[in-house]
C-alpha cells in the first residue's frame, strides 16, 4: 500500500518510457512491501503522486541533465534497511532506464527518500488503517497473525532506527 510522490521534471522522459517508469516504480515498491504486484485490490490502494517542478537547480544554476526525486511513504515496519536499499537502488536502475542513454547514465542525478508513516498515522478509508489490518491480506485475514506479523516488522522498525548510528559518524 505504498503512497508515491516522484518528481520528475517536464521533457526528460518520452511520455510512453515515463508511464511504463511510473508502472515499474509502482511495482517494485508493492514487491518491496511483500504484496503481489499483480493483485489488482492492492494495485488499487498503491497511489502514486506525480510532481512536475518548473525547473532544477544545482548549486544556484539550472541543471544540466534532469534530476529526479522520489518520495516512497509505506507504513511503518515495511521496509527494513535491506529493503529500503533494495528500493533504492531498483528506483535508481529504473530511472536510469527509462532515460534510455537520452543523458548520461549518473545515478548522482537521482535522489530516492524511502519514508516510514509511524504507527497509528496511515490513514485511508476516513480512519487510521494500522499495519495488522493491512498486512492481513498477506496472511489471508488471519487477524491474530497480522497481528503478531505487524508487531514484529514494527519492533524491528524502532529497534533499527534506533541503533543507527549518530549525526557524528562518517559517512
Amino acid at each position: 500500500m505504498p503512497m508515491l510522490d516522484v518528481h520528475i521534471p517536464d521533457g526528460a522522459l518520452r511520455p510512453e518510457a515515463e508511464a511504463a517508469l511510473l508502472d515499474r516504480i509502482t511495482e517494485i515498491l508493492i514487491r518491496y512491501e511483500g504484496f503481489d504486484p499483480a493483485d489488482p485490490v492492492t494495485r488499487s490502494v498503491s497511489w502514486l503522486f506525480l510532481h512536475r517542478p518548473a525547473a532544477v537547480y544545482v548549486g544556484g544554476r539550472i541543471a544540466d541533465a534532469p534530476r529526479y526525486k522520489v518520495v516512497p511513504s509505506v507504513p511503518e515496519g515495511q521496509l527494513d534497511v535491506e529493503k529500503r536499499a533494495g528500493v533504492i537502488a531498483d528506483v535508481t536502475e529504473a530511472i536510469l532506464d527509462a532515460e534510455n542513454g537520452a543523458w548520461p547514465r549518473d545515478p548522482a542525478r537521482i535522489w530516492v527518500f524511502p519514508t516510514e508513516i509511524p504507527e497509528g498515522h496511515w490513514g485511508g478509508y476516513g480512519q487510521i488503517r494500522p499495519l495488522a489490518t493491512i498486512l492481513a491480506r498477506l496472511t489471508d485475514d488471519d487477524h491474530d497473525r497480522a497481528r503478531t506479523l505487524a508487531t514484529e516488522r514494527i519492533t524491528a522498525s524502532r529497534t533499527e532506527r534506533h541503533s543507527l548510528p549518530g549525526p557524528t559518524a562518517q559517512l
